[in-house]
């Protein structure tokens, strides 16, 4: 297990090698840079003729004058020894101030969606195997078709209506009113878990009628296998032989997964934090290629990044863990 350990740990190391570079390929990709952005934003509408060697003094103001090499060893480093992702430009602070809140209210929606969609399809999907052809299976199954046909951010409009029309109140935001302002107390994060159901419930929609089907399938396969057969004619009673055989190797397809599902919920997020007035990352990601704040927005698709490779990296090692069939040497 150590070697399997390390293994998968030098090859996360690895990969966000390569995915910074690409990174920092896509921040210079968009025609310019922020130097332009600044001086027509500060001498627009003003009558002052801005010079090409005021562009450049201002480009060199922000460092931006350096070869793209050095910059990128500059930035990764600056990442790696101090954990320090740059100067954002256009909020004159530091980025790790301007992602930070986002950061944290971001993974508080990505793990209330992923914990909500393997509470329900995990169990229900196996119950639905279980009663096969049952009423209860015929329902999930249509169900299960209708979460993957209903686009997520169609279901958070109706449920903003619904809340508007009949109710009288708002869903969007992640806060109270009250608490949006306010400093962190135990009243403030509860108000945080309530308003994480919403987003929760519209993200893990397709998810987990994906995961309905997929666990209910193989499910059904494993119910039919030899081993099975011959440990119900041991007398295992019926409830342990279903834990210890069939459900356990029924959520392998859900654990491999579980990248997918993060890369998924980051996918979707942007569009569904816009119905419901969410503050997270995506909308940062969008504003900051708009204002050509490029180390704001390298941030924050590092960040995501990294997220999605180490929960695939948790994935492989709960998958290990798991089914005692999987090698380790790989």
């Amino acid at each position: 297990m150590l070697r399997f350990l390390v293994h998968r740990f030098i090859g996360l190391a690895v990969t966000m090698f390569f995915v910074s570079i690409m990174v920092f390929v896509i921040m210079e990709l968009p025609p310019g840079d922020y130097a332009d952005r600044y001086a027509f934003r500060k001498f627009s509408g003003t009558g002052v003729n801005v010079t090409e060697g005021d562009i450049e003094n201002i480009r060199i103001q922000f460092g931006l004058d350096k070869p793209a090499w050095q910059r990128y060893f500059q930035w990764v480093g600056g990442i790696v020894t101090r954990f320090d992702f740059g100067q954002s430009f256009a909020f004159e602070t530091s980025v790790n101030n301007v992602i930070g809140k986002r950061l944290w209210m971001t993974l508080a929606i990505l793990y209330s969606t992923l914990v909500l969609t393997y509470l329900l399809a995990i169990p229900i999907a196996i119950y639905a195997a279980i009663h096969r052809r049952s009423a209860v299976d015929y329902s999930l199954t249509v169900l299960s078709y209708l979460g993957l046909a209903l686009p997520n951010f169609l279901l958070a409009l109706i449920l903003l209506y619904i809340s508007v029309t009949l109710f009288g109140t708002s869903i969007g935001g992640l806060f109270s009113p009250e608490y949006e302002k306010a400093g962190w107390s135990v009243g403030k994060a509860l108000d945080l878990l309530q308003h994480l159901i919403v987003p929760a419930i519209v993200l893990a929609w397709s998810a987990t009628a994906l995961q309905l089907q997929t666990v209910r399938a193989t499910m059904l396969d494993e119910l039919n296998k030899l081993s099975v057969t011959a440990a119900r004619a041991r007398g295992i009673p019926e409830w342990k032989l279903l834990l210890k055989y069939p459900a356990r190797l029924a959520v392998n397809p859900v654990v491999s997964t579980i990248g997918f599902d993060v890369n998924r919920i980051f996918s979707e997020l942007p569009i569904v934090a816009l119905v419901l007035g969410l503050p997270e990352l995506g909308e940062l990601l969008i504003q900051s290629y708009l204002d050509l704040d490029m180390y704001v927005a390298g941030a924050v698709l590092l960040m995501l990044t990294f997220f999605i490779v180490v929960m695939n990296f948790i994935s492989d090692i709960a998958l290990a863990a798991l089914d005692p069939r999987i090698s380790l040497e790989g």
